[in-house]
């Protein structure tokens, strides 16, 4: 299900970067650095854009947080909720993709990135309270640093290298389906693609959470 939030990160990237003005809304590091490279007067790149989909990263992550705190720590519910939220957003971003038709213009692409990056704020808080390693269905740097520190050649333990790769594989794969959807059909695509993961691995982690042997949607033992 992680798996599947990865490509949905992929997606909306996708469409945020080619067809929103270079900006990221789930890809938080990148998107600090192209600020700063607004600053400095670089062409093509928007600081105002890249500064609310800070903000609106940042509140969804607070919201996911938070919504993480009150359902408890039954990791099922909590992925159930997490996906849902960012489902329900990307609906309604998939909505205003279809109302704004394409090209979208300077000013439009702010209703777009609000919902985009609220989704995948929410979507990041919840892989965080989830923590399983090399799946945090945004974040890649240390995803590809492990492979290559862990592996025998750097005489470590090996590692999850198939775990990581396959999450290296599944944001490639979004990026490369939501680039060719955009360039060649409509941003909309994309964009509901991605909210029909999204919810579809929350309806999924409602029906798997409730089973007898899902032990990996209860909370972690304490002690």
């Amino acid at each position: 299900m992680l798996i599947a939030l990865t490509v949905v990160t992929g997606l909306v990237d996708a469409v945020s970067y080619v067809a929103l003005g270079h900006v990221f809304v789930a890809n938080m590091t990148g998107n600090v650095v192209f600020l700063g490279f607004a600053i400095a007067g670089a062409h093509g790149l928007s600081a105002s854009a890249s500064l609310l989909a800070l903000a609106a990263f940042f509140a969804g992550a607070l919201g996911g947080g938070r919504l993480a705190v009150r359902i408890g720590a039954h990791r099922g519910r909590q992925l159930v909720a997490g996906a849902g939220a960012g489902g329900s957003l990307l609906v309604v971003a998939a909505i205003v993709a279809a109302i704004l038709g394409q090209p979208v213009s300077g000013s439009a692409r702010y209703a777009l990135i609000v919902p985009l990056a609220l989704a995948m704020g929410a979507q990041n808080a919840t892989a965080r309270r989830l923590a399983v390693p090399d799946l945090t269905t945004t974040v890649l740097t240390l995803t590809l640093t492990g492979v290559a520190a862990d592996s025998r050649l750097a005489r470590g333990s090996g590692g999850r290298p198939g775990r990581r790769l396959i999450a290296v594989s599944a944001m490639l794969a979004g990026a490369v389906v939501g680039a060719l959807l955009v360039l060649r059909v409509d941003l909309a695509l994309p964009i509901a693609l991605a909210a029909l993961l999204a919810v579809g691995v929350s309806i999924t982690a409602s029906s798997l959470a409730v089973r007898p042997d899902a032990s990996w949607a209860q909370a972690p033992a304490k002690g």
